[in-house]
């Protein structure tokens, strides 16, 4: 069981990482010193206390957090999870990251993240509304739809959102739909939400299958993580013809090189994605990502790739569904192994996209097919791809460094020409 200081240390470790890169990216844009030091940290972060009365009469004081990473571009965009590990260092990370998804996509946004330390497992469906409301009071004044607009993350969903919309409403006394994204479709929410971060997953492997002259039908594919973005990868790609052989939860994995159900498992698994507890012969994650594949797909937590395992992943295609699920040394090993890492920036960006246009349909009061939204994303995505693709082949680097060049360059000249460097 991972310790609450072990928990704090590894957003630490992934904050540090990231500003490293982000060092190394504003050094190979040429831009200055004061560059770095503006673009490292939130320029606005918020903690609060919620106070929630829970269903056995006492009140409980959870903890939150709201970081708002740059807004020169535009208002912050991004996602809040309720979590036990939530930190501050960890949303620090996210919001940075959010940036630089917005930046490799080109949206009129900058990154924002936001969290509250819970464990929504163990809460009942009226303590989880209450919070929701509490953390959207204690937010209310620095976020909004030319602000910051929030969304799902971790342990959150469209009923979560729908709460939080609602109590902003009541508070600045009008219906503001474009507040919050990710919501039910009843309530302003975008056709393709969603699948929306499993399609650009599915649309980075479709293009990094290409530029290797390789085939996607057939391909052996290990999934470690079977929540929402993993459990609709895995759908995606067996009915494209892949042959899922691996996929994991939190309690264990299961393998076989001839293929899994993925129509069963997907039927079978908890509203948590818990599936590996109904079977027996299960493995370890660690075991899983060390297992024979063409294409390994981490979609749970971070630091699953580190410098002990990397050296004998045997995929040829790592592709990151989770947010920093390679430490940048295991970047580097793998790289040097090549392997075509498609980085968490790229590849889990779809989600963001489409939230970008469920704020657009809210902004417009006209809303869009779900082939209409597909069809936007695949375009976005396919772009994007290719531009952090060439970015890497311009500048000889690594794909990480090269998303993180692609995404820094907006911000950076939108905080240039606002004068504020």
């Amino acid at each position: 069981m991972t310790t609450i200081t072990e928990q704090k240390s590894s957003a630490t470790s992934l904050l540090q990482s990231a500003q490293a890169t982000m060092k190394n990216a504003t050094n190979k844009l040429g831009y200055p010193d004061e560059m770095f030091a503006l673009l490292k940290e939130p320029v606005r972060m918020m903690t609060v206390r919620i106070p929630v009365r829970m269903d056995n009469g006492r009140t409980q004081v959870f903890t939150g957090f709201r970081a708002q990473h740059n807004d020169a571009v535009g208002p912050t965009k991004g996602g809040v999870r309720f979590h036990p590990s939530v930190s501050e260092e960890e949303v620090k990370s996210l919001s940075l990251w959010m940036s630089l998804k917005c930046g490799i996509n080109n949206l009129p946004y900058g990154g924002g993240k936001g969290g509250v330390i819970c464990d929504p497992r163990q809460m009942s469906f009226a303590e989880l509304e209450r919070l929701s409301r509490g953390y959207v009071r204690m937010i209310s004044q620095i976020v909004g739809p030319t602000k910051d607009i929030p969304a799902p993350d971790v342990y959150t969903n469209s009923q979560i959102m729908a709460w939080m919309m609602d109590e902003y409403s009541r508070i600045k006394e009008f219906d503001s739909p474009g507040f919050i994204t990710g919501k039910p479709v009843v309530l302003g929410g975008s056709q393709g939400r969603e699948t929306a971060t499993a399609r650009g997953v599915l649309i980075c492997i479709e293009e990094a299958v290409n530029v290797l002259n390789k085939k996607l039908e057939d391909a052996r594919v290990i999934i470690q993580g079977f929540g929402n973005a993993g459990s609709f990868i895995a759908k995606f790609l067996y009915d494209k013809g892949a042959q899922v052989v691996g996929i994991s939860d939190v309690l264990g994995a299961l393998y076989d090189p001839d293929g899994l159900d993925i129509s069963t498992l997907n039927e079978r698994r908890d509203s948590f994605g818990m599936v590996t507890n109904q079977f027996k012969n299960t493995i370890t994650n660690e075991e899983l990502m060390e297992k024979e594949c063409d294409i390994l797909i981490p979609a749970a937590i971070a630091n699953q790739i580190t410098e002990r395992n990397a050296g004998r992943i045997k995929a040829k295609i790592v592709v990151e569904a989770a947010n920093g699920p390679t430490t940048s040394k295991a970047t580097k090993i793998l790289t040097d192994n090549n392997i075509l890492l498609i980085p968490d920036l790229l590849a889990s960006s779809g989600g963001v996209i489409v939230s970008y246009f469920e704020w657009v349909q809210n902004n417009q009061g006209y809303y869009w097919s779900e082939e209409e939204v597909d069809h936007k994303l695949h375009t976005k995505m396919v772009h994007s791809f290719h531009k952090v693709y060439e970015t890497a082949s311009r500048y000889k680097s690594d794909m990480r460094t090269a998303a993180y060049i692609a995404g820094t360059r907006k911000m950076a000249e939108a905080s240039r020409f606002r004068g504020w460097i």
